[in-house]
């Protein structure tokens, strides 16, 4: 089966308190397709953060003494830095523009994940604040999220279907970003493929396919990173058979991350 990737269209825009997997499948109506056993529901990070409140105004944050001295360093607001260092666990490196955080959801990304683009909640939130001050921060726990969704998206059709949520992370070895997973269900993050032989017959020794990252980054692309409005991406064919995985399927234990 092809692997085919197809945006939901007429996605609502999405306030504090929405129901994401009743959204879903009104898009799905709307985009006339009809879930099957094996479908994957790609949804984008800033939709989830959204539908689950978490988008903060710098006015409402009060920056620590290691949040001043950071935001020196790095030349940020220290109130932004205060919300960096409330979602991390480490603090690794500090330069101009950046701080490459350890994220409480295990991860090592920047600024810890925290988004500026795309957030205007004026109206979601009721106060006549500067739109300029809106941050949008990951979700709480997103293979719950993810988990919540594809039960109810089961439920509703009657499919074993996958849900993927997804962000958009920048690589130690290269410049740029790409879809990467941060929550998961139904699906495989990491697909073990040693044992497993080559075109020539030889055994893979060490290949491990980060599938959840792989189906991220193809999605992302569908989705685009500005003003597309295609939070959502609907999958069929993806080439590895169901099973429940997680974020945690995916992350490098610290003592073999060499960047540390």
């Amino acid at each position: 089966m092809a692997l085919t990737l197809t945006p939901l269209t007429e996605f609502p825009l999405v306030r504090p308190g929405d129901d994401l997997a009743l959204f879903i499948w009104q898009s799905l109506g709307r985009s006339q397709i009809v879930l099957q056993d094996g479908d994957i529901l790609v949804i984008a990070q800033k939709i989830v953060s959204k539908a689950e409140g978490r988008i903060v105004h710098l006015s409402h944050i009060e920056p620590s003494p290691r949040a001043i001295e950071l935001a020196a360093r790095c030349e940020k607001d220290p109130r932004q830095v205060e919300l960096v260092l409330r979602e991390s666990r480490e603090v690794l490196r500090v330069r101009p523009g950046t701080i490459i955080v350890e994220h409480r959801l295990g991860f090592v990304c920047a600024n810890a994940g925290i988004d500026h683009s795309n957030v205007s909640p004026v109206a979601e939130i009721g106060e006549a604040l500067d739109p300029e001050g809106w941050l949008l921060l990951l979700p709480l726990d997103p293979d719950a999220t993810a988990c919540a969704i594809r039960q109810r998206l089961e439920a509703a059709s009657g499919c074993q279907v996958g849900a993927l949520i997804i962000d958009s992370h920048g690589r130690a070895w290269r410049l740029g970003t790409v879809g990467v997973a941060i929550g998961l269900s139904g699906l495989p993050g990491l697909v073990d493929l040693r044992g497993e032989p080559d075109l020539f017959g030889y055994k893979l020794r060490i290949t491990q396919v980060g599938a959840a990252d792989e189906l991220a980054a193809a999605a992302s692309l569908v989705m685009g990173q500005a003003a597309e409005g295609t939070p959502v991406i609907h999958v069929r064919g993806f080439p590895y058979s169901a099973r429940e995985g997680r974020l945690s399927d995916l992350l490098r234990p610290k003592d073999e991350d060499l960047f540390r």
